[in-house]
């Protein structure tokens, strides 16, 4: 469907990668993966002609019909939802919008009347009859009900105008989906939904993701952005990254070898080179030397840190105690009677299609806002550690850098000290000099993440802190989290952090909450078994 012959591409002199030869065919789902900034979108951006490349060739199947997620919110706002999911087809759209506009004129002549015949042709060879209910059908799916079906873009919910943007780049069977980060801001049942939808899908998928489980659900291939090329390997995600931690580490294994023995020649020569018995053995292992090269291991784009959190103070045996908290919100009542009491094993995953309750239980349990019934009270001898989904209080109207910054939340003030923490999330040398104003959604993220490992709390609280990161980072706060011997409460759309950490399940409902002493996937086994 789509081939890729020696495509390369430059920014201002920088190669951002080279050589690029992929042979992307029907049938397939290929999970396009690398670093933030490696080109990942701008490589679909490539594929779908939005963008130029530099040199060589991109060939699409002329026959097949390319259908692009599309992240601009506001482009179909004078389009009502129905329009703007069957504009996905643009050709089956134009056809109704012409025949109807035929149908509708006054003065109705015979040469309209053959040109509406040619196209209600077209109209039914296109599925047109079948149009909006198949566009019903993949709203509904992604959770858009049909009462929106109808409404203009411009009054919809932004949270909602992804799905249906999300619904056009699915509809009408298009032979090739380029999707980039379709499951951003998705519910479980959405989330579900399309992994359904891609698997049975008989085209070409090319998905851009952060999220590890879906990308181990939906792909057959990983295309791997790095070391400025662009490789293809048959699995899925997990398949890829074992497959691919096994060849650094017999990579690092031969260089160690090939080191030591540049260094025993080195020795060699320094202990005999002025020794006139070993002269000639030493000249010849110096050739040795001067031919013998280290294999480095490859420029990669990417860099994996380290999350670990640590707690200063043991605590005791209550840990929290929620009673009938209710709080309304702009007018609705977002959290309803809601009660749980957290005990001392308890990794807790908030779940539940309302966001916006959410974030505000979190921000009463953090004491930043104080519900309209009811009481939230923490065991005396627990310290809690916040991450806010919405953190740019943190960051706005400062100006300092970031070991000024991370000192205002540290009682050992010494720069050495405060390296450590930023260290582990990837700011080295001179990087911890820079202003905390210029910084990207990602190294803000790292940047709570330090702070949160420096405070030593012993309830960590997390709202969304997946947001933003990329795949290597997502695994190192995965691999913190599950290390983190005391309670954790958070809410991920990252599906295997949540089935990993978590071992209780409460759902917010407009009704109260379900609490289940379950896995993630034991709670949508269950969601599932009701559904149907």
């Amino acid at each position: 469907m789509i081939t890729v012959e020696n495509m390369s591409l430059q920014f201002g002199g920088q190669v951002l990668y080279s050589h690029v030869d992929l042979k992307f065919e029907r049938g397939n789902c290929y999970g396009i993966i690398g670093a933030n900034g490696a080109g990942k979108s701008t490589f679909l951006r490539i594929l779908s002609g939005e963008e130029d490349y530099t040199s060589g060739n991109v060939s699409i199947d002329p026959k097949a019909r390319m259908s692009v997620l599309k992240q601009n919110q506001t482009m179909y706002d004078e389009y009502t939802v129905m329009d703007t999911v069957i504009m996905g087809n643009p050709k089956l759209y134009e056809c109704g919008k012409e025949k109807d506009a035929i149908y509708e004129k006054e003065d109705f002549t015979d040469a309209d009347g053959l040109r509406a015949a040619e196209l209600e042709e077209q109209f039914a060879e296109l599925g047109g009859w079948e149009a909006e209910s198949d566009a019903s059908r993949i709203l509904q799916g992604l959770g858009v009900s049909p009462e929106h079906h109808d409404t203009l873009m411009s009054a919809m919910d932004p949270r909602l105008k992804v799905k249906v943007l999300l619904a056009q780049a699915l509809f009408g069977a298009p032979d090739i989906i380029l999707l980039d980060e379709p499951t951003n801001n998705l519910d479980l049942a959405s989330v579900v939904w399309l992994e359904d939808f891609l698997m049975d899908y008989d085209g070409t998928v090319l998905v851009v993701s952060h999220d590890r489980y879906f990308l181990n659900n939906v792909c057959t291939h990983i295309v791997d952005i790095d070391y400025g090329k662009i490789k293809m390997y048959v699995g899925n995600y997990d398949f890829w990254y074992e497959s691919s931690q096994l060849m650094q580490k017999l990579i690092k294994d031969q260089n160690k070898a090939a080191q030591q023995k540049i260094e025993e020649l080195q020795s060699f020569i320094q202990r005999f080179s002025a020794n006139k018995s070993k002269s000639r053995q030493a000249t010849s292992r110096r050739k040795l030397l001067e031919k013998l090269t280290v294999e480095e291991m490859p420029a990669s784009s990417r860099r994996y840190p380290w999350v670990g959190f640590k707690c200063e103070r043991e605590p005791g045996k209550d840990r929290l105690f929620v009673e009938g908290v209710s709080k309304t919100v702009d007018g609705v009542k977002v959290l309803n009677n809601v009660s749980f009491i957290m005990g001392r094993e308890d990794k807790i995953a908030i779940i539940g299609a309302n966001e916006i309750a959410i974030t505000t239980l979190f921000k009463i349990l953090a004491g930043e806002l104080e519900p309209d019934e009811g009481s939230v009270k923490w065991g005396v001898s627990t310290t809690q550690s916040y991450f806010p989904k919405d953190h740019e209080s943190y960051f706005a109207g400062h100006d300092e850098n970031l070991i000024d910054w991370m000192r205002q939340f540290s009682t050992d003030k010494r720069e050495s000290y405060l390296r450590t923490f930023l260290g582990r999330m990837l700011f080295s040398g001179d990087e911890v000099y820079k202003s905390v104003k210029v910084l990207s959604g990602g190294e803000k993220v790292r940047c709570m993440l330090s702070k949160m490992m420096l405070e030593g709390r012993s309830v960590l609280m997390l709202d969304q802190p997946t947001n933003h990161l990329d795949l290597e980072s997502i695994a190192a706060l995965n691999n913190g989290l599950v290390a983190f011997p005391y309670n954790i409460i958070f809410t991920s759309h990252d599906h295997q952090l949540t089935q990993t950490v978590a071992n209780r399940i409460i759902e917010i409902t407009p009704d109260g909450i379900i609490d289940r002493m379950v896995s993630y996937d034991d709670y949508m086994k269950l969601y599932k078994d009701a559904d149907e």
